[in-house]
């Protein structure tokens, strides 16, 4: 590691951020008129003592599974989206970004993800199986063929591409809705909790 990533690191631990909350209350007793000539020795002891008091920050070093399975899917979208050349229209790649968008979203969300199998399995399908076989499907039609409406069929192997993607657009957006209502939904029980303990809230969603 180098040493501009220690700095980084100190910079957000426990320590300099206690450190850093006496200190500018020893600065704030300067204001005050309460420190004396020897102010900027007492801000300093301050965060001294508030660097060297505070608990270290854990080391974390499993790997959850959540994170390495998500991890795996978003090299996966990664890679599908790179093999994504001309042969594709405009409003088709507007319509993959609009749908990655909302896969990246939602595996940003891996623990709450990998607890719900059946939305794992969506998106894992949608990433490895569903999007790319409709993409490979458009793409191994001649250009000419693809984008004419044949007089047997409703619509043309452009519309049918579009109207998959904005079906598997609808079925991950309900995807991220529901792990973003189990995230209200722990907000909610939180602010039960502490109404309980401590009284009435202004952050109220009920």
């Amino acid at each position: 590691m180098g040493i501009s990533d220690r700095v980084l690191r100190y910079l957000g631990s426990t320590r300099n951020i206690v450190g850093s909350v006496l200190a500018l209350l020893g600065l704030a007793a300067h204001f005050l008129g309460l420190a004396g000539a020897f102010w900027p020795v007492v801000v300093a002891a301050l965060y001294g003592v508030g660097a060297l008091l505070a608990p270290p920050d854990r080391v974390r070093l499993t790997i959850s599974h959540a994170e390495v399975e998500t991890a795996g899917l978003r090299a996966d979208l990664d890679a599908l989206l790179r093999r994504i050349d001309r042969r594709f229209p405009a409003d088709v790649h507007t319509a993959v970004d609009a749908l990655a968008e909302v896969i990246r979203g939602v595996l940003g969300r891996a623990e709450q993800l990998a607890s719900s199998p059946d939305q794992l399995h969506v998106v894992s399908q949608t990433i490895r199986s569903y999007l790319p076989a409709s993409l490979e499907a458009y793409a191994n039609l001649p250009r000419g063929y693809a984008l004419t409406r044949r007089a047997d069929r409703e619509r043309s192997a452009h519309e049918e591409l579009l109207a998959q993607l904005a079906l598997l657009d609808t079925q991950l957006r309900r995807v991220s809705d529901a792990i973003h209502r189990g995230d209200e939904q722990a907000l909610r029980d939180q602010g039960r909790f502490l109404r309980d303990r401590f009284g009435g809230s202004d952050l109220d969603l009920d």
